[in-house]
């Protein structure tokens, strides 16, 4: 290819394309009703649920919250997957003769 019409092909690549070079958003999440709250774009009635088990409550949390994400980012991309905006966040504990289990329940923001 002629090195003139390098430029302006990737100029038209980049407009064709602004989504993807703007951010890991699957757009999936566009099905579920969204509202900004706190400064983020979150779903509005829409959880996800993980579960994680530890030694320990905050290593059985922290077992929890990558198995939310995990699933979030599958499903809608890695900006809908951080746990510390998730809207609704909510843990339960329950304590086992081998440690901890976690359950979340939170709503993706992004």
């Amino acid at each position: 290819m002629p090195k003139m019409l390098l430029l302006p092909c990737a100029v038209a690549m980049l407009l064709a394309f602004p989504v993807a070079a703007r951010a890991d958003d699957s757009g999936f999440a566009s099905s579920h009703t969204l509202r900004k709250e706190r400064g983020y774009t979150c779903m509005a009635d829409h959880f996800h649920t993980g579960a994680g088990e530890g030694k320990t409550k905050i290593g059985a949390r922290a077992a929890a919250i990558k198995s939310w994400a995990e699933f979030v980012v599958v499903e809608y991309g890695a900006d809908w997957a951080r746990y510390g905006r998730a809207g609704s966040a909510a843990v339960h504990y329950t304590k086992s003769a081998d440690g901890w289990s976690a359950n979340i329940d939170a709503r993706p923001c992004r």
